[in-house]
């Protein structure tokens, strides 16, 4: 895949394109990152956040979007106990699906979340919009959040055209930052 006028219509970065491109192995993306400035801190693993059970079907007979098994949602430049300064640059990873915007219906695709300081998450709903859930349904692959000083735990999560998680759930490990 190329960069092009197209592909930064979408707000595709090269880091993005790296993961659209196969070339989205995590410790691929992680020497990538480190490479053009990124940090690898290492630190306790964060507690999972809490998440409801996905089910394929909704009560409301809303048929969930299917996940390939093999999708991996992660951040290509932020590591458990990464020590940051505002604005944090936020690093959007995807591999094993696609990026579309909210309200678009495509086979294999979704849009990001940034989950800030969440400690659940309802696998059966739509995610809310808020400060702690950040949506990104232009398909952006990136932000920069301004945080206040010290510890949160950041997450990412693909959702739906709907903003609803897919099945099986495409959620990212949960890591914990330092903003000084």
């Amino acid at each position: 895949m190329t960069f092009s006028p197209r592909t930064a219509s979408l707000g595709l970065t090269a880091a993005a394109l790296l993961v659209l491109s196969g070339c989205a192995r995590h410790d691929h993306a992680a020497m990538h990152a480190m490479h053009h400035g990124g940090m690898m801190a290492t630190a306790a693993p964060t507690a999972p956040v809490s998440i409801t059970a996905s089910t394929p079907t909704l009560g409301s007979g809303y048929k969930k979007v299917v996940a390939a098994p093999e999708a991996k949602v992660y951040f290509v430049n932020l590591r458990n106990g990464a020590t940051v300064t505002n604005p944090v640059k936020v690093v959007f990873g995807l591999s094993g699906m696609g990026v579309a915007p909210a309200g678009v219906e495509k086979a294999g695709t979704g849009h990001h979340h940034l989950l800030i300081d969440v400690a659940a998450v309802d696998a059966n709903a739509p995610l809310p919009a808020n400060d702690q859930y950040r949506h990104f349904g232009l398909g952006q692959t990136e932000t920069s959040v301004e945080l206040k000083p010290g510890t949160h735990t950041l997450q990412l999560i693909v959702a739906d055209q709907n903003h609803i998680p897919h099945h099986p759930v495409v959620i990212s490990e949960r890591i914990t930052i330092t903003v000084k």
